[in-house]
Protein backbone atom coordinates (compact mmCIF):
# COMPACT_ATOMS: atom_id res chain seq x y z
CA UNK A 1 0.00 0.00 0.00
CA UNK A 2 1.29 3.40 -0.96
CA UNK A 3 2.35 5.84 1.64
CA UNK A 4 1.21 9.22 1.72
CA UNK A 5 2.98 12.00 0.34
CA UNK A 6 3.48 16.16 -0.57
CA UNK A 7 0.81 17.00 -2.51
CA UNK A 8 -1.68 14.43 -1.79
CA UNK A 9 -5.38 15.08 -0.97
CA UNK A 10 -8.38 14.06 0.71
CA UNK A 11 -12.10 14.36 1.49
CA UNK A 12 -14.94 13.62 4.50
CA UNK A 13 -18.40 15.02 4.27
CA UNK A 14 -21.22 14.36 7.05
CA UNK A 15 -24.07 15.74 7.13
CA UNK A 16 -24.91 17.50 10.93
CA UNK A 17 -28.83 16.28 12.13
CA UNK A 18 -30.62 17.46 15.60
CA UNK A 19 -30.37 13.18 15.89
CA UNK A 20 -26.48 12.87 15.15
CA UNK A 21 -25.39 15.93 17.44
CA UNK A 22 -28.00 14.10 20.56
CA UNK A 23 -25.79 10.46 19.62
CA UNK A 24 -22.33 12.05 19.77
CA UNK A 25 -23.15 13.63 23.11
CA UNK A 26 -24.42 10.20 24.16
CA UNK A 27 -21.42 8.84 22.93
CA UNK A 28 -19.06 11.16 24.73
CA UNK A 29 -20.97 12.53 27.71
CA UNK A 30 -20.23 15.94 26.59
CA UNK A 31 -24.53 17.21 27.41
CA UNK A 32 -23.89 20.75 27.52
CA UNK A 33 -27.27 22.41 27.04
CA UNK A 34 -25.66 24.47 24.13
CA UNK A 35 -25.51 21.21 22.12
CA UNK A 36 -28.33 19.31 23.58
CA UNK A 37 -31.65 21.77 25.13
CA UNK A 38 -33.16 23.48 22.01
CA UNK A 39 -35.13 25.59 24.53
CA UNK A 40 -31.94 26.91 26.51
CA UNK A 41 -29.55 27.22 22.91
CA UNK A 42 -32.25 29.49 21.70
CA UNK A 43 -31.67 32.24 24.70
CA UNK A 44 -27.55 31.23 24.52
CA UNK A 45 -24.37 32.70 22.12
CA UNK A 46 -25.44 30.83 19.38
CA UNK A 47 -29.21 31.47 19.07
CA UNK A 48 -29.97 27.63 18.60
CA UNK A 49 -28.28 24.55 19.18
CA UNK A 50 -25.10 23.80 16.87
CA UNK A 51 -22.94 20.84 16.56
CA UNK A 52 -19.87 19.82 18.79
CA UNK A 53 -16.54 21.60 17.79
CA UNK A 54 -15.12 18.09 18.51
CA UNK A 55 -17.90 16.75 15.77
CA UNK A 56 -16.39 18.71 13.18
CA UNK A 57 -13.02 17.86 13.95
CA UNK A 58 -13.96 14.09 13.46
CA UNK A 59 -14.60 14.99 10.20
CA UNK A 60 -11.21 16.45 9.38
CA UNK A 61 -10.07 12.99 11.18
CA UNK A 62 -12.16 11.33 8.87
CA UNK A 63 -10.63 12.75 5.73
CA UNK A 64 -7.19 12.43 7.25
CA UNK A 65 -7.68 8.51 6.95
CA UNK A 66 -8.77 8.82 3.67
CA UNK A 67 -5.18 9.53 2.85
CA UNK A 68 -2.76 7.04 1.31
CA UNK A 69 -1.04 4.55 3.90
CA UNK A 70 -2.15 3.57 7.69
CA UNK A 71 -2.68 7.13 8.82
CA UNK A 72 -1.81 7.66 12.52
CA UNK A 73 -3.27 10.92 13.59
CA UNK A 74 -0.38 12.52 16.25
CA UNK A 75 -1.18 15.89 16.58
CA UNK A 76 -3.63 19.20 15.43
CA UNK A 77 -3.83 22.82 16.25
CA UNK A 78 -6.65 23.64 15.11
CA UNK A 79 -9.43 26.66 15.46
CA UNK A 80 -13.03 26.73 15.66
CA UNK A 81 -14.10 29.70 13.26
CA UNK A 82 -17.99 29.27 13.34
CA UNK A 83 -20.77 27.00 15.24
CA UNK A 84 -22.28 24.57 13.31
CA UNK A 85 -25.97 24.43 12.79
CA UNK A 86 -28.42 20.88 12.12
CA UNK A 87 -29.23 20.33 8.71
CA UNK A 88 -25.54 21.49 7.44
CA UNK A 89 -22.75 19.48 5.97
CA UNK A 90 -19.40 19.59 7.00
CA UNK A 91 -17.33 18.98 4.10
CA UNK A 92 -13.55 18.62 5.21
CA UNK A 93 -10.48 19.02 2.90
CA UNK A 94 -6.53 17.51 3.72
CA UNK A 95 -4.01 18.04 1.99
CA UNK A 96 0.12 17.29 2.90
CA UNK A 97 1.97 20.00 2.91
CA UNK A 98 5.31 18.95 4.19
CA UNK A 99 7.54 15.83 4.71
CA UNK A 100 8.93 16.65 8.39
CA UNK A 101 11.14 13.38 8.19
CA UNK A 102 10.18 9.91 9.02
CA UNK A 103 6.77 8.90 8.57
CA UNK A 104 5.97 12.37 9.93
CA UNK A 105 4.21 14.65 7.65
CA UNK A 106 1.88 18.07 8.08
CA UNK A 107 -1.04 18.53 6.97
CA UNK A 108 -3.23 21.31 6.05
CA UNK A 109 -7.18 20.98 6.87
CA UNK A 110 -10.17 23.14 6.71
CA UNK A 111 -13.69 22.30 6.66
CA UNK A 112 -16.61 23.75 5.51
CA UNK A 113 -20.36 24.02 6.45
CA UNK A 114 -22.91 24.29 3.26
CA UNK A 115 -26.73 23.65 3.62
CA UNK A 116 -27.29 20.05 3.36
CA UNK A 117 -27.44 18.07 0.39
CA UNK A 118 -25.10 20.71 -1.61
CA UNK A 119 -21.44 21.01 -1.96
CA UNK A 120 -19.22 21.95 -4.93
CA UNK A 121 -15.64 22.46 -4.77
CA UNK A 122 -14.21 25.30 -5.30
CA UNK A 123 -10.48 26.47 -5.28
CA UNK A 124 -8.95 28.74 -3.07
CA UNK A 125 -8.53 31.14 -5.84
CA UNK A 126 -12.22 30.66 -6.87
CA UNK A 127 -13.30 31.86 -3.68
CA UNK A 128 -11.35 34.50 -3.34
CA UNK A 129 -12.80 35.79 -6.86
CA UNK A 130 -16.36 35.09 -5.69
CA UNK A 131 -18.09 38.22 -5.24
CA UNK A 132 -20.33 36.47 -2.59
CA UNK A 133 -17.46 35.28 -0.61
CA UNK A 134 -16.41 37.90 2.11
CA UNK A 135 -13.06 37.80 3.41
CA UNK A 136 -14.02 36.06 6.68
CA UNK A 137 -15.25 33.01 4.02
CA UNK A 138 -18.61 33.66 4.66
CA UNK A 139 -20.94 33.49 1.13
CA UNK A 140 -24.25 34.95 0.50
CA UNK A 141 -26.94 34.77 3.43
CA UNK A 142 -29.61 31.69 2.87
CA UNK A 143 -33.42 32.37 3.72
CA UNK A 144 -32.91 31.24 7.33
CA UNK A 145 -30.05 33.81 7.39
CA UNK A 146 -27.50 30.94 7.61
CA UNK A 147 -24.60 31.38 4.64
CA UNK A 148 -24.69 29.55 1.76
CA UNK A 149 -20.87 28.13 2.81
CA UNK A 150 -18.67 29.51 6.02
CA UNK A 151 -15.39 27.95 6.73
CA UNK A 152 -16.03 26.08 10.10
CA UNK A 153 -12.45 24.66 11.11
CA UNK A 154 -9.20 25.60 10.17
CA UNK A 155 -5.69 23.98 11.13
CA UNK A 156 -2.70 21.98 10.91
CA UNK A 157 -1.92 18.15 11.70
CA UNK A 158 1.04 15.99 12.00
CA UNK A 159 0.38 12.67 10.51
CA UNK A 160 2.20 9.19 10.39
CA UNK A 161 2.07 7.53 6.90
CA UNK A 162 3.53 4.37 6.82
CA UNK A 163 2.59 1.36 4.71
CA UNK A 164 0.39 -1.45 5.60
CA UNK A 165 2.45 -4.94 5.19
Amino acid sequence: MPVAAVGDTARHDCTVTEESIDDYAALTGDDNPLHTDAEYAAEGLFGGRVAHGMFTAGVVSAALARLPGDIVYLSQDCSFESPVRPNRRVVAEVEVVEHLGGDRLRVDTVAEAVPAGEFTARSDSERASDPATESDSKGASDSDGEFDSKTVFTGEATILSVSHE
